[in-house]
């Protein structure tokens, strides 16, 4: 199902509203990184856009960079797929802060980073379902997530393919996660079926007129 957002009705409220769903949501899920790793994380304030699928691969790095993507079916009021993609790098420095070592010490992704980047992955992903649901009231339920690690190209198109999905426009939040001063850029997309983000935005007191 094609998703019909018409960019021209969206307002700066509109994506004000969402961008505070996402500082709240990724907010929370910094505030549980940080429980889980034992030490202060800070975000950044993340930056909210609609995006085409084309620029959403330039925005992450392009068609041949690896990354780690963690996606997911969403159900209930808003029916939607989420992606959490990571590139490369952070991915590889997530495996490192969590196991406690030396930044630079995982340099491929095994059995055990793969369960690494999964928990955080679904940890940032339900503390953003979490938020959509206590702002709106409606029943968002994630089935379980699926993670691949490879080209992102490859990744994203397999996810979307496998969910039915072919979009024009892609709900992007940005952010960036920082330990001191090392940083881990992540990309949260919202990918909504026909009509479902207008619901959301109903929800939310706003309309696409």
């Amino acid at each position: 199902m094609a998703n019909t957002v018409d960019n021209s009705k969206l307002t700066d409220t509109h994506l004000d509203v969402l961008r505070e769903i996402g500082n709240i949501g990724l907010g929370n899920a910094a505030t549980s990184l940080a429980e889980m790793l034992n030490k202060r994380i800070n975000m950044e304030v993340p930056k909210t856009k609609f995006v085409t699928m084309e620029e959403a691969m330039e925005v992450v790095g392009g068609l041949e960079e690896v990354a780690a993507c963690v996606t997911l079916r969403v159900e209930g009021d808003v029916p939607s797929q989420i992606l959490f993609v990571f590139n490369q790098a952070s991915t590889l420095y997530l495996v490192d802060m969590l196991l406690g070592l030396d930044k630079g010490t995982t340099q491929d992704l095994d059995e055990m980073g793969e369960s690494v980047v999964k928990e955080i992955s679904n940890v940032l992903t339900g503390s953003f379902l979490s938020a959509i649901g206590t702002m709106t009231q409606m029943k968002m339920l994630p089935q379980v997530p699926m993670f691949a690690y490879d080209m992102l190209g490859a990744v994203v198109s397999t996810s979307l393919v496998a969910g039915g999905y072919i979009e024009d426009h892609i709900l992007m939040i940005e952010t960036v996660l920082f330990e001191e001063k090392e940083h881990i850029k992540g990309h949260f997309f919202l990918i909504t079926e026909d009509k479902s983000l207008n619901t959301l935005f109903q929800a939310l007191g706003l309309t696409l007129k």
